[in-house]
């Protein structure tokens, strides 16, 4: 896609699923990437995979962290072209009295602090140089509500918040800022969110795919891939005037539940 090569991307949650299908989809491009990630095993298959990509262990909920890793990106980057706040976690899935509020709050600081801590840290970059791109994902989870997943359904809209606002407040120092919002995507982590709601319903995982497929229109689910080429649109020249948006790539969410 035009305007992507030379790019500098930073991306959280990137070695493994979505984030890391993202860097390798961008550096497929011509784009220098770093990305961060909490889960050391994949840190280190990331770098012997793609040696070329800048890749650190850290948690996005600590500050400490996420400064330490900006500035050795940013460095070894020249600048910064596009930051995606991509880290978060699915929560637990249960009934709203049977959640505990250590589960509550772990949920919004892995979703929500993260994406702050990227977008302060990304902000001044961007404006100093009058351009750049903040992209944020949610989910169709940020759309609609989600039985059994409360914390992640709250998060998940806190981001489309954040977005809107941060589209508006960064707009005039032409920032664009916009939100992927992935339906069901094929992989380990929804195998475990399956598993997860299958036990807080009380059904089988395969009744809980099918309802999943059940609620879209084109019935099927989504590949991290179909993510990450929106990623790839909006960060490139044909998206040069998308801010503002929550962008699904999920087939169409009728509904999300039964």
């Amino acid at each position: 896609m035009d305007g992507l090569n030379g790019k500098r991307v930073l991306i959280t949650a990137g070695a493994a699923g979505i984030g890391r299908v993202m860097a390798e989809s961008f550096q497929a491009q011509g784009a220098r990437v770093a990305v961060c990630d909490v889960d050391s095993d994949a840190c280190t298959a990331m770098s012997v995979a793609n040696p070329d990509i800048l890749t650190r262990v850290v948690d996005v909920t600590d500050q400490g962290q996420v400064d330490v890793f900006f500035d050795e990106a940013l460095e070894l980057l020249g600048g910064l072209d596009i930051a995606a706040a991509n880290a978060g976690i699915g929560g637990p899935a249960a009934a709203v009295e049977d959640l505990t509020l250590e589960d509550w709050k772990q949920t919004l600081a892995v979703n929500l602090d993260g994406a702050f801590l990227v977008a302060r840290r990304a902000a001044p970059v961007l404006k100093a140089q009058k351009s750049g791109l903040l992209l944020l994902t949610s989910s169709t989870s940020g759309l609609f509500g989600h039985p059994f997943r409360s914390p992640y359904a709250a998060a998940k809209w806190g981001i489309i918040g954040l977005m809107k606002t941060w589209a508006m407040e960064l707009g005039p120092h032409n920032i664009r800022v916009n939100a992927l919002c992935p339906g069901a995507v094929e992989g380990p982590r929804m195998d475990r969110v399956v598993a997860n709601e299958a036990k807080a319903r009380g059904v089988s995982e395969d009744e809980v795919r099918q309802i999943y497929v059940k609620g879209v229109s084109m019935k099927t689910w989504v590949s991290a891939q179909d993510v990450a080429n929106m990623a790839l649109f909006l960060a490139s020249d044909m998206g040069a005037k998308v801010s503002g948006q929550a962008m699904a790539v999920d087939g169409h969410t009728e509904t999300n539940g039964d």
